[in-house]
């Protein structure tokens, strides 16, 4: 499938997913939205990929925010189109079956700062800078910003941020929890394919349980978090990889997993 404004690419095992559109540093039109939401479902439907990478072409930017010129003129009902939008698309990304890594090169402003935050895992660029600029815009973040930054670094460091419309440099980010490595820009992808492939020589059905139990138990109450992972726990022992796992570990050879 040619898509416009995104770049899809396997490499073994791992799906690479770029934003395509440098001249506007990325910016997330309805367009490019769409795209993305089409690239998810092509991810979810093909079997052999155990991991994704997503970035932004160039160096400048990952995604420097939502389209400011798409955005100018709406009305409240298309603002509020907009916003449903971006929402459904980075919570099918959220929930993607197999782990996401955000590989981010430059710029993670408003739109961009919410798609790495619905990835489960931020890597960063010397040169990245995150932000929730949309007060200074007369806005809200729209796709998830107030949701998911607070359960991210806290709701007093998520209130300053968005409150003030400060951008902070990837050590800050670092160190408020946003993002999880900080890497001189030319390793931001070598790293992050690494850390996918690490990931990938898992076995799948144990990541995807590991991800769900997770994102479903940071939703509720700890005695249904637990249940919830108990049903999972149990669930592994109908696989082949468990059996495969284990016994390679008792008879002490490598082990071959085929996400069965």
């Amino acid at each position: 499938m040619e898509f416009k404004n995104i770049v899809f690419e396997k490499n073994g095992r791992i799906a690479v997913i770029s934003i395509n559109r440098p001249k506007a540093l990325n910016a997330l039109n309805s367009e490019t939205l769409k795209e993305l939401d089409l690239v998810i479902d092509m991810v979810a439907e093909e079997d052999d990929i155990y991991a994704v990478v997503l970035t932004g072409a160039g160096e400048k930017a990952f995604v420097a925010g939502a389209d400011i010129t798409e955005m100018k003129d709406m009305k409240v009902s298309e603002g509020r189109k907009f916003g449903i939008l971006g929402n459904r698309v980075f919570r099918k990304l959220e929930t993607l079956e197999k782990p996401v890594i955000a590989a981010v090169n430059g710029f993670a402003l408003g739109g961009g700062c919410e798609l790495s935050m619905a990835c489960d895992i931020r890597i960063a660029s010397t040169k990245a800078k995150f932000g929730q600029p949309e007060v200074g815009l007369g806005i809200t973040p729209g796709f998830g910003g107030t949701q998911r930054l607070p359960r991210i670094v806290g709701m007093s460091a998520a209130k300053k941020l968005i409150f003030t419309g400060n951008v902070i440099k990837a050590e800050e980010a670092f160190r408020i929890g946003l993002v999880d490595e900080v890497v001189e820009p030319e390793k931001v992808m070598e790293e992050a394919i690494n850390l996918a492939n690490t990931i990938a020589m898992q076995a799948p059905i144990a990541v995807k349980y590991c991800k769900a139990a997770i994102n479903r138990g940071m939703q509720c109450d700890i005695e249904t978090a637990l249940m919830g992972e108990s049903e999972l726990f149990g669930e592994c022992f109908a696989t082949e990889d468990q059996k495969e796992g284990m016994t390679a570990f008792v008879e002490k050879r490598e082990k071959s997993f085929k996400n069965k």
